[in-house]
């Protein structure tokens, strides 16, 4: 089976959330409509959930709240919700991320959604990202003398490469070629002019 490297799965849940986010927020600035009412669950552990330390204990890893008839100041985000409610005669104000949320349903309707938690939190990247060491530094093969001045360093000469004797034969053909670049004939005399000079 190919690997989903799109996370479709995130995408779906992502835009299920906002539809819970509209829903709310609609509450918040109107009130329920009709019989309309909301059992939200959350996941107590996530990220940005506040509640007090009460129902934390109670609660130490889910909880679901319902917002019918007793509910008071709820404030929607684009990230989150907060809202008042009442736990047995105890007011408290709770602040939960909709990234938190696990389950809503609405029972007038019989409308129900079910959030991942577990796979959206695997799916983000840690922000706590450790650097890799930078790779050791090789020492020079030479050290500067500590007075700062670049240590002097003598190379030696290179030494020729022993040449080959060269054959008579290949002199004579140098000479010859001598000769025919100045024009002379092969083997020929060089005469002074003053030779021919009348005396």
């Amino acid at each position: 089976m190919a690997t989903d490297h799109i996370r479709y799965d995130l995408l779906a849940q992502e835009a299920l959330r906002g539809v819970v986010l509209r829903v709310l927020a609609d509450a918040a600035k109107n009130g329920l409509a009709g019989d309309h009412h909301f059992f939200i669950s959350f996941d107590t552990r996530a990220a940005g959930v506040r509640i007090s330390p009460r129902l934390r204990e109670k609660y130490p890893e889910e909880m679901t709240i319902v917002l019918q008839h007793q509910y008071w100041d709820l404030v929607v985000s684009e990230q989150s919700f907060e809202v008042g409610l009442s736990f047995n005669g105890v007011p408290e104000r709770l602040a939960v991320p909709f990234a938190a949320i696990k389950g809503f349903f609405d029972p007038s309707v019989q409308f129900a959604l079910q959030f991942d938690v577990t796979a959206r939190q695997e799916a983000e990247p840690s922000s706590e990202t450790v650097a890799a060491p930078p790779p050791p530094i090789a020492e020079p093969a030479v050290k500067a003398p500590r007075t700062g001045r670049a240590k002097k360093t003598t190379v030696p000469a290179p030494v020729p490469a022993p040449t080959a004797p060269v054959p008579s034969d290949a002199v004579a053909e140098s000479a010859e070629a001598q000769d025919i670049k100045t024009g002379r004939q092969p083997g020929a005399e060089v005469v002074r002019l003053d030779r021919f000079r009348k005396k």
